[in-house]
């Protein structure tokens, strides 16, 4: 084998490195203010969905986070022991469990309203640099499911 063949290995050649180091190091940018409200970075995205929404089914919530029910499942408990979230069984189908925002969990949002545009200031890309990496990257996810 000639050494091009193996080109495809070296690390600075692989689209998924810089997304994966870059993903890590702007949720490390979420830390300090996620850390002050005493949530992890996956109950914050949690709990932005269910600021929009208000009610969903532990599935419909997994499906819109691109996150598994065994992701899901401790995220959610641990939510619920904070008193953000409760969750119910519906009454239409046992089997589906619908995650509800409390009061407390609605509450909250005041106090993290001003972290999406601090970390937007970590992050340095312009306005339309960073739409662009958005739609890209959603292009990705949408492409992948």
């Amino acid at each position: 084998m000639s050494r091009s063949q193996y080109d495809a290995l070296k690390l600075e050649n692989q689209l998924c490195f810089p997304l994966y180091a870059a993903a890590r190091e702007v949720v490390k940018q979420y830390r300090p203010y996620l850390d002050a409200l005493d949530l992890t970075y996956t109950q914050y995205i949690t709990l932005m969905v269910l600021w929009e929404q208000k009610e969903l089914t532990v599935k419909a919530l997994g499906e819109r986070l691109f996150l598994d029910s065994g992701t899901m499942t401790p995220v959610l408990k641990s939510l619920e022991a904070k008193g953000y979230v409760t969750r119910k069984r519906s009454e239409a189908d046992e089997r589906s469990v619908r995650v509800l925002l409390t009061e407390r969990g609605k509450a909250l949002q005041e106090s993290a309203v001003e972290i999406p545009p601090k970390v937007a200031d970590c992050v340095g890309l312009e306005p339309g640099e960073a739409l662009l990496l958005y739609e890209l990257l959603y292009k990705i996810l949408n492409r992948t499911q």
